[in-house]
């Protein structure tokens, strides 16, 4: 199963190049069959096996979410975006956009309410396939520690007071009508102006999503002494005014210091399990006293925690003065 994922998410890589490189190249699973040397038959059915969807159903969200972004953040005409997004009319993509989201691409140009979006697939997410990264491959970076100051802001997110890690929150939150990861992550990669954004432009389900630890007197008590209810959402400016989705709730942040633990790029799938040995035995071991800086943990403190294989793996806590 796990060759499966990994393929899957070669795919997904696929057919992400293919919309943002559109050319006379047609992405067909003919084409897949041929690139990955598996026939049709078995790409077919192993894709929907783990993705939960047929391919062609992928592949049309996908492009639509590319789109409603164009739409979003550009002021390009939207017969132009049809047309670049393989549409062979104004009426035939305003048609596709209002049956996945309910809405007219000219409505949601005046007015861009959050939609859930086709977020990129990821099969092979160690947390929600419980594998924990069992390749043990070695990571020769360090962690790099430092301090920052956090300007005033606004959380946008989900939260969960019983859930222990992001395994277990995803798992309770799916029992709650809308608030499944996907649901979430669609909402959430819909909404402009997101502070962690690493782009945009890449339609990218991690893109300005992060996990949060907030510290709340009827949350569980976590390894650092703390009650705390584990969330899941994006920062934003301190003025957003934007809708917020029914099921969502948003929080004002102070400004405020923070600590940094921060590992570099790594492999998701060999290296996991080592880098996040690494980061919690140098939070565990950092050295309050001689820094001059405790954690902050009055109540509504927000502890960030960032997972981006390609980018960095850190946590960030909130701290004060001693």
């Amino acid at each position: 199963m796990n060759e499966w994922c990994s393929l899957v998410q070669t795919i997904v890589g696929e057919v992400d190049k293919y919309i943002k490189n559109r050319n006379e190249e047609i992405l067909t699973l003919s084409a897949l069959s041929q690139k990955l040397g598996y026939s049709e038959f078995h790409i077919s059915r192993k894709f929907r096996e783990i993705s939960g969807m047929h391919f062609r159903d992928y592949l049309r969200h996908r492009t639509l979410a590319f789109a409603l972004k164009e739409i979003r953040d550009t002021s390009k005409g939207i017969l132009e975006i049809a047309m670049d997004y393989g549409f062979s009319s104004h009426e035939a993509f305003s048609r596709s956009f209002k049956e996945a989201y309910g809405i007219t691409p000219s409505e949601y140009r005046q007015k861009p309410v959050p939609v859930v979006l086709r977020t990129i697939i990821k099969p092979f997410d160690c947390y929600l396939i419980s594998i924990g990264g069992t390749n043990m491959k070695d990571t020769k970076d360090d962690v790099k520690v430092y301090f920052v100051n956090i300007p005033a802001h606004k959380y946008l997110h989900i939260r969960n007071y019983e859930s222990i890690g992001y395994w277990d929150f995803w798992q309770k939150q799916s029992k709650i009508p809308g608030q499944d990861c996907d649901t979430i992550c669609g909402l959430l990669d819909s909404i402009k102006g997101k502070l962690d954004d690493a782009g945009g432009d890449d339609a990218n389900s991690s893109s300005g999503q992060i996990m949060a630890y907030i510290n709340e007197p009827t949350g569980r008590i976590c390894s650092w002494g703390i009650p705390i209810a584990e969330s899941y959402g994006v920062r934003l400016p301190a003025d957003y005014d934007g809708e917020i989705p029914e099921q969502m709730q948003m929080m004002d942040v102070p400004d405020g210091e923070y600590i940094v633990f921060e590992h570099g790029p790594f492999d998701h799938q060999t290296q996991n399990c080592n880098v996040e040995q690494k980061i919690e035995e140098a939070m565990k071991n950092f050295d309050y006293a001689s820094s001059g800086y405790c954690l902050d943990t009055e109540q509504g403190r927000v502890f960030y925690f960032y997972h981006d294989p390609e980018r960095f793996w850190k946590y960030v806590r909130p701290v004060k003065k001693l």
